[in-house]
């Protein structure tokens, strides 16, 4: 080949190019004609360049400058149209908006937890601080030193859950009261909440694990009155003002006396008020104060108990404790704050 053929070559495509480029008007012909004309495998301007090893020697140059020339034309060609087509090109479709969106679901505390925060809370202000322990538990700790006989029908296989050698696992929190008279001198007021465990059937009152809270106060010359004032004090800060408690005989073998809590309550279920039974309470026995290395001639204590798990069913008027054990966290959505 001759360098005139060669100058003849690059001149036809440098007049074929414009007109082909500016004629693709999608992005697919584009593409086919950037493919026609430099495609790196059947490209014209591919073919031209082969023939460069043909030329003599003293051409070679001159050939090549030429059809780099051609090249940048025609790629300036190429990413010119590419732009105007893109410029042109209909929006891409947006989000359909026809259909709703998948609800996310925007974590909640238990009931659960909730009842126990807002109680811990008032007994602080009361004085009060927690205090914790094990929940495998030593037999003495969670029935010997709290005077339980050994016969007590709390002790037998269809209520406790044992692990052999003297251990079991805690039926209330209680053991935490006598650890506490153990590692700290009196004056003491301290709130023990904590998981417990029982032999008890899952139905709807009761449950094999349930969350127990219990308070203790040991001093000098403290009586039942303290006790009744506290407790009434906590029930008007968590029911209401309004409410009307009262206090009934009742029987634990680590009090004397013993009492139960009642609280007139709204269940929301049509029936108007009524008293529930919302803890047990009382004085604590001078056996439990001995068997804890305290003088039950110089000090005298109260305490009470409570399921934080009822208190919640009471305050939101639900009638089944399985409930609050269900996973579904459409039920738990309605405590989100």
């Amino acid at each position: 080949m001759t360098i005139e053929e060669f100058r003849s070559l690059c001149s036809a495509l440098a007049a074929d190019a414009p007109p082909r480029i500016a004629g693709a008007a999608t992005l697919d012909a584009w593409t086919d004609a950037r493919n026609e004309l430099v495609g790196r495998t059947a490209g014209r301007l591919t073919a031209i360049m082969s023939t460069l090893g043909t030329l003599p020697p003293e051409s070679r140059r001159e050939a090549g400058q030429l059809a780099n020339a051609v090249k940048v034309e025609i790629e300036r060609l190429l990413e010119a149209r590419q732009l105007e087509l893109a410029a042109s090109a209909p929006a891409a479709p947006t989000l359909d908006r026809s259909m709703p969106a998948r609800a996310s679901w925007h974590g909640a505390r238990h009931p659960v937890t909730l009842v126990i925060d807002e109680i811990c809370a008032i007994f602080r202000e009361l004085g009060f601080t927690i205090a914790l322990g094990p929940e495998a538990e030593h037999e003495w700790y969670n029935f010997g030193a709290l005077n339980f006989p050994d016969n007590h029908p709390a002790m037998d296989m269809h209520d406790t859950l044992y692990l052999g050698e003297g251990a079991l696992l805690r039926t209330h929190t209680s053991p935490v009261q006598v650890r506490t008279m153990q590692a700290y001198p009196p004056p003491i007021r301290v709130l023990a909440p904590g998981n417990v465990y029982r032999r008890d059937f899952f139905d709807a009152t009761h449950a094999p694990a349930f969350a127990q809270l219990e308070g203790l106060a040991i001093d000098e010359g403290i009586g039942f009155v303290d006790l009744k004032a506290t407790l009434n004090e906590f029930a008007r800060r968590f029911y209401g003002g309004t409410r009307r408690t009262r206090f009934g005989p009742s029987y634990f073998p680590f009090t004397e006396p013993s009492a139960q809590m009642d609280v007139e309550i709204d269940l929301g279920d049509g029936r108007g008020t009524r008293w529930v039974e919302i803890l047990g309470c009382g004085m604590v026995h001078p056996a439990v104060l001995e068997n804890a290395g305290l003088d039950s001639t110089k000090y005298t204590g109260w305490a009470f108990g409570m399921g934080p798990g009822r208190i919640a069913m009471s305050r939101h008027g639900l009638p089944d404790i399985r409930l609050l054990y269900d996973s579904d966290v459409r039920f738990l959505e309605q405590f989100a704050e």
